[in-house]
């Protein structure tokens, strides 16, 4: 197992900018990315059904509530440990007990990534990740990110160990992103 390994860790209000760095990292530094959701999407996949915001949040709240609230973070910890890649990007902290458990973890990075409501809209809109956003009013918008996965970001926000400002242009959130990997690479 490599132990000067570079993990960093990204929280963020939906549409934050948070896969988009993880994409710059993975295309510049051939970091290898892990994301929360992605465990959900496989669930969702295996039992046909859509994947949209609304049925990854009831999977993960099935998960949590039948296999502890933790068990998303331990499987992410035990993923990161065992993977032998110098530089690892996770995607969608929105937890305390994520934290927790990659906290411990040799080389892990808390980054915040923030952007105002506005642009994120704007973000969610024209990305349409989901099947569910291309159409979405601001409104529901406000009220995804009051939804029970978003409620404790903020919170989780306040322990980043880095901030990155992503309310300019691609090219300021990746000068940012390569000054941080420049601050911890060595």
């Amino acid at each position: 197992m490599i132990t000067n390994k570079i993990i960093f860790g990204f929280v963020g209000q939906i549409a934050s900018g948070k896969g988009a760095a993880t994409n710059h990292l993975k295309e510049k530094y051939e970091a290898k990315s892990y994301r929360f959701s992605t465990m959900l999407r496989d669930v969702v996949d295996r039992i046909y059904i859509e994947q949209n915001r609304e049925n990854l949040q009831k999977i993960s709240r099935v998960l949590r509530e039948n296999f502890g609230e933790d068990v998303m973070a331990r499987v992410m910890s035990e993923d990161v440990k065992n993977d032998n890649s110098k530089f690892i990007v996770i995607d969608g902290i929105r937890r305390p007990s994520d934290v927790a458990y990659l906290k411990d973890v040799p080389g892990f990075v808390l980054i915040s990534i923030e952007a105002d409501i506005e642009k994120r809209y704007e973000r969610i809109v024209k990305r349409g990740e989901n099947p569910d956003e291309t159409n979405k009013t601001m409104e529901e918008f406000k009220e995804d990110s009051r939804r029970e996965s978003e409620l404790k970001i903020d919170e989780i926000a306040e322990q980043a160990h880095e901030r990155i400002d992503n309310n300019g242009l691609l090219d300021d959130l990746y000068k940012q992103l390569d000054e941080l990997v420049e601050k911890y690479g060595n």
